[in-house]
């Protein structure tokens, strides 16, 4: 007993893990996302999953990272725009009879910079923001050595500030959102190829594939200087699926921020991909499910 599952809801797969309680990985399991994603059929899957993963019951507590803000106790899911049905889905009410378990809910940003802060990239970093870049662009703030919620839980939001007023639209009800130019989509519209095969292509020095990386990197810049003005963070996390590229964009990120952003405003700043990669969301909804649902 007393053992941790952390549970990472995505679009497209469910990533699921068993921890001790210094967060050492026990045991794993991954599972298709039901299409359509509805709350019902989540529901069934992530139950399903975690029957297989623990069938000896040995994990009392679990924490769940979903898209979107959750309600100020972490039971609730208020939104999640790129997930069909998702409005105010009482998610840890709906798993706890099933489970038999308590649940808690965090943004899956948030707990993927809560992973980074207990065993990653952002281990003793006191300010730090986190944007995961996959099919959608989440994002997550370290203050102070505190993750940042703001109030009624719904801050951090940070894939959508307006990068520019006239660009797509945005399930958010934005338009030119940062999620529209750096999410799986938005690269998507600099090119046709999938991610991996364009990643491909630039480590062997194809042009034009170099060309989009750079491109997809202005935009990621431009978005993340407005947010160095607001928050001067030390560190800035890049995760989620397309950060296994970064070493294509981020030459561009950091010359728009050099452009754009004031020296004192970027002074000793480091942008660098996750240390854990997509298991750092895991890993931080096993710890928000330790620390706020106790030791036991």
């Amino acid at each position: 007993m007393g053992q941790l599952i952390g549970v990472d809801l995505g679009g497209t797969a469910i990533k699921l893990g068993r921890f001790d309680r210094q967060g050492q990985l026990l045991a794993e399991a991954q599972v298709a996302t039901p299409q359509p994603a509805m709350p019902g059929a989540v529901t069934v899957a992530i139950s399903e999953a975690i029957a297989l993963l623990d069938p000896d019951h040995r994990a009392d507590r679990v924490g769940i990272g979903l898209p979107g803000p959750m309600d100020g106790t972490g039971r609730i899911s208020r939104i999640a725009i790129n997930l069909a049905g998702w409005q105010e889905v009482p998610l840890a009410d709906w798993l706890e009879p099933r489970l038999k378990r308590r649940v808690t809910l965090a943004n899956d940003a948030n707990c993927a910079l809560v992973g980074e802060a207990w065993t990653g990239a952002a281990q003793g970093v006191a300010d730090a923001i986190l944007l995961t870049l996959g099919t959608g662009v989440g994002g997550a703030v370290l203050l102070g050595g505190q993750l940042f919620s703001g109030h009624g839980g719904a801050a951090g939001e940070l894939g959508l500030i307006c990068v520019d007023p006239e660009g797509p639209s945005c399930n958010s009800g934005n338009n030119g959102s940062l999620e529209q130019f750096c999410s799986i989509a938005g690269l998507g519209r600099l090119s046709p190829l999938e991610p991996g095969e364009l990643s491909r292509l630039a480590d062997q020095g194809d042009a034009e594939a170099l060309q989009v990386w750079q491109r997809y990197g202005q935009w990621l810049g431009i978005g993340l200087s407005s947010l160095l003005y607001v928050l001067t963070p030390e560190v800035v996390l890049i995760g989620g699926g397309l950060s296994a590229a970064s070493r294509h964009f981020l030459p561009a990120v950091w010359h728009e921020v050099n452009r754009r952003v004031l020296a004192q405003s970027r002074n000793g700043l480091e942008i660098r991909a996750c240390a854990l990669g997509n298991g750092a969301g895991r890993l931080g909804a096993a710890k928000l499910a330790l620390d706020r649902l106790g030791c036991g």
